[in-house]
């Protein structure tokens, strides 16, 4: 919000709620939604997280689980948010990245490339090496991150 740093990765997963729980007896409890989580700004991150700055990709092929991953906005009775993303074309997403995987899964064992984290082979962290030197970085190629809302003048 205040420009202070350079958010690169992908969109989080959009947990913007803080829920406490009340024990009413031995075996019953009462979960009670207490607060929300907001930036800096003033903006609810509530099912839609946190939008880096830049967005890239887990590796430079793309990033074949983004599509399959949960969100908070996914799940069901979440809290709303406004102007939440419509939930049709995730879903489109999801079946194309299982086609994708499915076809990555025929592949030997010795073709499929596993995540390296925090070695030279970990594609995110040369992106933000490479955007430190002020090198070229890679921006992501998946079309299922959502894009960064734009604010909105009261």
């Amino acid at each position: 919000d205040h420009k202070r740093a350079t958010l690169m990765g992908s969109q989080t997963f959009g947990k913007g709620s803080v829920q406490t729980v009340r024990q009413l007896g031995p075996d019953a409890a009462l979960k009670i939604t207490t607060a929300r989580y907001y930036t800096p700004g003033g903006r609810s991150i509530q099912a839609k997280g946190i939008v880096p700055d830049v967005l890239v990709d887990e590796t430079p092929e793309g990033s074949p689980f983004a599509a399959l991953r949960t969100r908070e906005a996914d799940l069901d009775k979440h809290l709303t948010a406004q102007g939440e993303e419509d939930r049709a074309k995730r879903e489109k997403a999801r079946e194309e990245a299982i086609k994708r995987l499915e076809e990555e899964a025929k592949k030997p064992a010795s073709e499929r490339r596993l995540p390296e984290f925090g070695s030279d082979k970990d594609f995110q962290l040369q992106q933000a090496l490479n955007r430190l030197k002020g090198q070229p970085v890679v921006a992501s190629k998946t079309q299922t991150e959502r894009k960064a809302e734009t604010p909105k003048s009261e």
